[in-house]
């Protein structure tokens, strides 16, 4: 029978479709490290309060792509290139989703506007990284290969979710509540179709790695047309609304290690 618990663990059981998951997830993790790291740099004067939580969140990031390198050395394996059509966060900065390489890489420093941007931005890939993990953790919590490294990323991904909602619904007191609602809508409606676009392109390649019959590889590329079809259609607004978390001040204190993967 053909389910997501079966998919994920066929690429997880073979060492080449492993590799190239967490090469992926790898790469992800880094730009998105650095990326805060130079946003945390760059918070504008009035908003330095909220430079260590951004620093927090990109702590979190790198740790993860440590984890993802640890889980590969653990398999004897190394690192592949990720292949342009597979990069989610390069795609997503190239369609203009989070702030632009050289603007963090000049040394100005942000305007507010930019950080309730960057925050908005956020908001939406924390979503579908929440989420993600979220589906690995019902799967594979008790792994004995994978599952302290979903526990722990599943539980940063939720507090970097809480983060961005609550930071958000601060901005929007203090009257940025348009500017953040149209960013957000905007964000949504990129981020659905760049996700479509690489969950095919990552089912195809899995599928050559792993030799798929074209009547799975079908069934797999149609279940995530309809997956999009409903996001399209009116899941995307989960990715825009805003409410109180419930876990407060989720980046208030240092990052955990992952030293117990080295």
């Amino acid at each position: 029978m053909l389910s997501a618990r079966s998919v994920f663990r066929e690429i997880l059981d073979d060492d080449e479709s492993f590799r190239l998951f967490c090469s992926i997830a790898a790469s992800g993790e880094a730009q998105g490290g650095w990326e805060n790291g130079r946003i945390a740099a760059l918070v504008p004067e009035t908003e330095r309060a909220l430079a260590p939580k951004i620093a927090r969140h990109g702590a979190d990031e790198d740790k993860h792509g440590r984890i993802f390198h640890a889980l590969l050395k653990k398999r004897g394996l190394q690192p592949v290139d990720v292949p342009h059509e597979t990069d989610y966060t390069m795609l997503l900065e190239k369609h203009g989703i989070g702030l632009a390489h050289s603007r963090l890489k000049a040394d100005e420093p942000l305007t507010v506007r930019d950080i309730v941007t960057y925050l908005a931005h956020s908001k939406v890939t924390e979503q579908r990284a929440s989420e993600q993990m979220r589906l690995l953790l019902r799967y594979f919590a008790d792994d004995p290969d994978i599952g302290r490294a979903v526990r722990m990323i599943s539980g940063d991904e939720d507090n970097h979710l809480a983060y961005c909602h609550e930071e958000l619904l601060r901005f929007a007191r203090a009257g940025h509540g348009r500017d953040i609602q149209r960013t957000l809508r905007e964000c949504a409606h990129a981020e659905i179709r760049i996700h479509r676009d690489v969950s095919l392109a990552v089912m195809e390649r899995m599928g050559r790695i792993l030799g798929w019959a074209p009547a799975k590889r079908q069934l797999l590329a149609a279940g995530i047309h309809a997956a999009h079809g409903y996001e399209r259609a009116g899941g995307w607004r989960r990715m825009v609304s805003l409410r109180p978390p419930r876990r407060r001040d989720a980046l208030g204190g240092p990052a955990t290690s992952a030293t117990e993967f080295a």
